[in-house]
C-alpha cells in the first residue's frame, strides 16, 4: 500500500487561492515537505472545470486539458499551467515523493450544447419513486470541447453517454432527477435515497462502452503524460464499484508498475466501506470516514467522550491495511456541504491518533498544516469569515517522531475514559521506542512499557518541560496535559 511509515499530504484545501500558485508551491515546498517525513501528495483535480480558473476541480468539463487550452475563460486551471503541473510531479518525484491525482468519474458539467432527449422525472430523494410522466426534455449535454478541438482525443460527449440529469430546460422549476430513455443506474452504489448513483451535473453512463472505452483510454493518456503513482478517486460511492477494479486493472497493465488508489466514500457506515473493498478485491484503499467522524464528535462532546472509543466501528479498526485515516479534508472544513468540523482543541489528539499509530496510511490536511483563512456564505445564509490555526509546528514534530521511533511493537493502554496512551517498542533498525498520553479531560498519567530501561524521555511537542526516567523493566509514568497530547521519545 505504502512505504513502512509513509505519509500522505492532502495538498489543496477548498478555498485555496485561484491566482494559479499551487502547481508552483508544490515545486518550492516539495523538499522542504520531503525532510519533515511527507512521503506522498495527493493533488486536487488537474483537468479544467466548468468555472475555468476558479473551479476547483470537481465541476469536471475536460478530461484532457489539464490548462493547456483556453476553455471556460481561462488557459490555466485554478491552480497553473500544464506544464506547471507536470514540473511539480517531476520535482516532488525527484525527491522520493509519490504523487497522486485526484479524479473525477461521475460527473461532468459545463456542457457546450443543449440537447433533446426523452427522459422520467424521479424523485431527488427516491430514486425508486417517478414523479412525473415519461416526456421529453432538454437539457446541457453536449461536449464538443471547442476550444481543443480533437487534440489527444475526438470524442464528442452527447446525453446517450450519460444516464441521468437533474435540471430541464423545458420545465426549469420542476425538481427532479431525470432518467434518461433507456437507462438504469448504476448498481453496486450506495443505497441512500434509494439508490445514489445520481449525484450532480451529467451522469456518466459506466455501461456505455464509449464511455468505459474512453476513460480507460484517458487513463493511459494520463499515465504518459504525467507520468503520477496513483490516484485518489472522487465520489465512489455514486459510481458502480466494478468500473474501478476494472479501470485500475486496465491502467496498472498499461504503465507496468502497481498503481495506488484511494478512494472517497463518504459514509460514516464502516459496513458500506467494506463492501466496496470487498467488491474492488482490496485494489483500492478508502479514506477512514467513520474515524473522521468520531474525531467530529469527540471534539464537541468533550471530556463526556469515552476515549477507549475512538477506534470503533471504523475502517482502520476492520481493515488497518486498506485505510487512509485523516482528521480534515476540503468537504469537512468549515462551510462546506459536509461540514464536520474537528474543533481546534482536539485537532493534536487526533492528529496523534493518525500519525503515531503503527495501523493506516496517514494523510495530513493542508488547511491544518499551514493553517486558512477565507469567507464564505453558511449554511444560515450569512457570510462568516473562518480563521483555521497552523499546526505545522506539532505535525512536524510527530512526523519526526513517526519516521524516527515509531517502529515495533505497539502496546495500547485503552482503559480509562479520558486518558489513554500507548507505546511503540522499536525495532534493531529503529531503536528506542516512543510513548503517546492524551486527554480529553483533566491532566492524566499512564504507567507504560517502552522497552528502554533506565533511559530519559522529553515531551516532543514541549507540552511538559520535565523529563522522566524509565525503571529497571523500561516502564515509567507518562503524563500530559488537560485537554492535550504528550509525546514521549528518547532523550
Amino acid at each position: 500500500m505504502s512505504e513502512l511509515n509513509g505519509v500522505m499530504m492532502q495538498y489543496f484545501h477548498w478555498y485555496y487561492s485561484s491566482d494559479g500558485s499551487l502547481w508552483k508551491q508544490v515545486e518550492e515546498k516539495a523538499e522542504d515537505l520531503r525532510n519533515a517525513g511527507v512521503t506522498s501528495l495527493y493533488l486536487p483535480p488537474a483537468c479544467k472545470g466548468a468555472a475555468g480558473g476558479y473551479d476547483v476541480g470537481y465541476g469536471v468539463y475536460d478530461l484532457f486539458d489539464l490548462g493547456e487550452f483556453d476553455q471556460k475563460g481561462s488557459i490555466r486551471t485554478k491552480y497553473g499551467t500544464k506544464q506547471e503541473y507536470i514540473n511539480a510531479i517531476k520535482k516532488a518525484q525527484s525527491l522520493g515523493i509519490r504523487v497522486y491525482a485526484d479524479l473525477v468519474f461521475n460527473h461532468k458539467l459545463g456542457a457546450d450544447e443543449e440537447e433533446e432527449m426523452e427522459a422520467t422525472p424521479f424523485n431527488p430523494d427516491n430514486r425508486n419513486d417517478t414523479v412525473g410522466e415519461y416526456q421529453t426534455i432538454k437539457a446541457w449535454t453536449g461536449f464538443t470541447f471547442p476550444g481543443r478541438g480533437e487534440k489527444y482525443s475526438s470524442m464528442k460527449w452527447h446525453w446517450w453517454h450519460f444516464d441521468a440529469i437533474d435540471y430541464n430546460s423545458y420545465n426549469a422549476d420542476e425538481n427532479a432527477i431525470y432518467l434518461f430513455k433507456g437507462k438504469e443506474f448504476d448498481r453496486n452504489v450506495n443505497l441512500e435515497k434509494g439508490n445514489f448513483d445520481y449525484l450532480m451535473g451529467c451522469d456518466l453512463d459506466m455501461s456505455h462502452p464509449e464511455v468505459v472505452g474512453e476513460l480507460k483510454y484517458w487513463g493511459e493518456w494520463y499515465i504518459n503524460t504525467t507520468n503520477v503513482d496513483g490516484f485518489r478517486f472522487d465520489a465512489v460511492k455514486h459510481v458502480s464499484a466494478d468500473f474501478f477494479r476494472e479501470w485500475l486493472e486496465h491502467i496498472s497493465k498499461h504503465a507496468e508498475r502497481d498503481i495506488f488508489a484511494v478512494g472517497e466514500y463518504w459514509s460514516y457506515d464502516v459496513e458500506a466501506l467494506n463492501s466496496f473493498i470487498e467488491t474492488t478485491n482490496g485494489r483500492v484503499t478508502l479514506f477512514d470516514t467513520p474515524l473522521h467522524q468520531n474525531f467530529h464528535i469527540a471534539s464537541n462532546m468533550g471530556n463526556d467522550y469515552d476515549m477507549r472509543q475512538i477506534f470503533d466501528n471504523t475502517l482502520v479498526q476492520h481493515q488497518p491495511t486498506l485505510a487512509v485515516t485523516f482528521v480534515e479534508n476540503h468537504d469537512s472544513q468549515p462551510l462546506q456541504a459536509l461540514e464536520s468540523v474537528v474543533e481546534s482543541w482536539f485537532k493534536p489528539l487526533a492528529y496523534g491518533l493518525i500519525l503515531l499509530r503503527k495501523d493506516g496510511y496517514p494523510c495530513i490536511f493542508y488547511a491544518d498544516y499551514y493553517g486558512a483563512d477565507y469567507k464564505d456564505i453558511g449554511n444560515d445564509g450569512e457570510e462568516h469569515e473562518i480563521w483555521i490555526d497552523s499546526l505545522k509546528f506539532l505535525i512536524d514534530k510527530m512526523l519526526f517522531a513517526r519516521k524516527t521511533f515509531a517502529y515495533g511493537d505497539q502496546y495500547n493502554y485503552f482503559d480509562h475514559p479520558n486518558t489513554i496512551g500507548w507505546t511503540r517498542l522499536g525495532n534493531d533498525e529503529k531503536p528506542g521506542g516512543m510513548a503517546i498520553v492524551l486527554s480529553n479531560g483533566d491532566a492524566g498519567s499512564k504507567y507504560m512499557e517502552v522497552g528502554q530501561p533506565n533511559r530519559t524521555y522529553i515531551d516532543i511537542t514541549e507540552h511538559s518541560d520535565k523529563s522522566i526516567e524509565t525503571n529497571e523493566e523500561g516502564w515509567a509514568e507518562f503524563r500530559c496535559e488537560a485537554g492535550s497530547i504528550s509525546v514521549w521519545v528518547p532523550n
